[in-house]
């Protein structure tokens, strides 16, 4: 187990994952893809305007692209180092209140 946290820590490892997964030649960002279950919708709900028509733009694009069967240009991908989390903030925020609740239910209903 040891090795596989050391694997997961190592920034090339990292980088070469993030550049395997092909969101990137798309211009899209890790939280674009992430799979929306409710933690992630009620995140997204609570995400600033701006930041949802930013993340709406790379979807419809990547979509676009993705129809054309072609893909950015190379300089255009999003790079490991410029993809920010947008939505982590928040979907640790909504996943601690979820807990949260679901412990006061379990202990105290």
């Amino acid at each position: 187990m040891p090795i596989i946290k050391a694997l997961a820590s190592n920034v090339a490892v990292r980088r070469w994952a993030y550049n395997l997964s092909g969101f990137n030649k798309f211009g899209l960002h890790h939280d674009d893809v992430l799979q929306e279950n409710e933690d992630v919708k009620e995140a997204l709900r609570r995400l600033p305007a701006h930041k949802v028509d930013e993340r709406s733009f790379r979807i419809m694009r990547a979509m676009q692209l993705s129809l054309q069967k072609i893909e950015l240009p190379k300089e255009e991908w999003t790079k490991f180092e410029e993809d920010d989390r947008y939505l982590q903030p928040y979907l640790e925020e909504v996943i601690k209140e979820r807990e949260e609740k679901e412990y006061w239910e379990k202990n105290y209903y």
